[in-house]
């Protein structure tokens, strides 16, 4: 009972933010949450630094996939620093990489890549785990499941990305192909459904000028397909089956980045199949590979203790940690480089 009440909390967590993301972020008013002065210039006004809802949406998401993690984690029987430890080494190395890989493979310096740095965070992942459970043991304390470690980062992500997805809605970017360029058929489909994006400063519009046009809702699919994976995927792990799970999450987020690639009109490289794609599937057969390490193939009992996880999210240098961990994502993520602005300040003189 006490489980079923924490994904039915979860789920009410994901779906209101979505459900009001799908309908008001691709308005033109939600893509700047504010600006800031930063050089006077000679005309009397100021360059500005924009931070985004982009940004603010981002932080969101990582603290949120974050906090499911190290919950996760701890019901797994991990001992608190090794929660911590994990999530640190995977987070110091994504985050950075989601600017790194984009500029590798697009030749931009200035965006994003969410599916660059979840590739490599899945990489990484088993052996930060096996890892940190040798290390564990060697300080006394018992192993703890590594497969269940391994779905609870695979759930982490599944909800990290998903979320993600609404700054993708704020800031008009991984959009979908119009709907002009579809076959009847399709059109017909999807124009329910359609997204419509406003403002001269979204991507759509800057790179493609299909501002105010009807497009594939790609970043809505993905919000409430990952959603649905999270969902399902978690009731798999609390019920005992975190293999299942973790095939479930890593393998549904896989295959739909691959299919959702095929629907989107952003530059994604000059290839037919993109190189995210190419990572996408091979992350597939990589993960069967890592299974067959010992570590992994052992079949230790596992029954999660949500409760015990729960308690880790009160520690208050956990909490710490993620309003950490939001503020220096935000910064990152939200100080936009690809939009300017100038600031002009003045005196109601009425009101003096």
């Amino acid at each position: 009972m006490f489980s079923l009440f924490f994904m039915l909390v979860l789920a009410l967590v994901l779906l209101v933010p979505a459900i009001w993301g799908v309908r008001c972020l691709p308005s033109e008013k939600y893509q700047m949450l504010a600006a800031f002065p930063v050089q006077h210039l000679e005309n009397g006004s100021w360059k500005g630094m924009n931070l985004t809802w982009y940004g603010l949406l981002s932080a969101s998401a990582y603290v949120l996939g974050t906090a499911l993690g190290l919950v996760l984690l701890r019901a797994s029987g991990a001992p608190l620093w090794a929660c911590a430890l994990t999530a640190m080494v995977l987070l110091c190395v994504c985050v950075p990489a989601s600017r790194w890989i984009a500029r590798i493979v697009e030749g931009k310096r200035h965006t994003f890549t969410v599916g660059g740095a979840s590739f490599l965070g899945i990489l990484l992942a088993p052996w930060v785990l096996v890892s940190v459970n040798m290390l564990i043991t060697r300080y006394g304390y018992p192993p703890f499941s590594a497969v269940s470690a391994l779905a609870a980062m695979a759930l982490a992500h599944t909800c990290g990305e998903g979320m993600g997805r609404l700054a993708c809605l704020s800031f008009g970017c991984c959009y979908g192909k119009p709907l002009r360029r579809l076959s009847p058929a399709m059109a017909r489909f999807f124009e329910p459904m359609a997204m419509i994006f406003h403002g001269k400063t979204k991507k759509i519009s800057y790179a493609h000028q299909l501002d105010g046009e009807p497009v594939l809702p790609v970043q809505a699919l993905t919000l409430f397909i990952h959603i649905f994976l999270c969902l399902a995927g978690l009731g798999l792990f609390l019920g005992g089956k975190p293999l299942w799970a973790l095939f479930l999450c890593l393998g549904g987020t896989q295959i739909w980045r691959v299919l959702s690639e095929f629907l989107r009109a952003d530059y994604r490289g000059k290839q037919a199949f993109s190189a995210y794609q190419i990572m996408a599937l091979s992350t597939l057969p990589y993960l069967f590979l890592c299974l067959k390490i010992p570590v992994f193939s052992e079949n230790m009992a596992f029954v999660p203790d949500l409760k015990a996880g729960l308690t880790l999210l009160w520690t208050p240098g956990v909490l710490a940690g993620l309003f950490l961990l939001w503020i220096l994502t935000f910064f990152y993520t939200g100080r936009s480089t690809v939009t300017g602005s100038e600031l002009r300040f003045f005196v109601h003189g009425d009101r003096i």
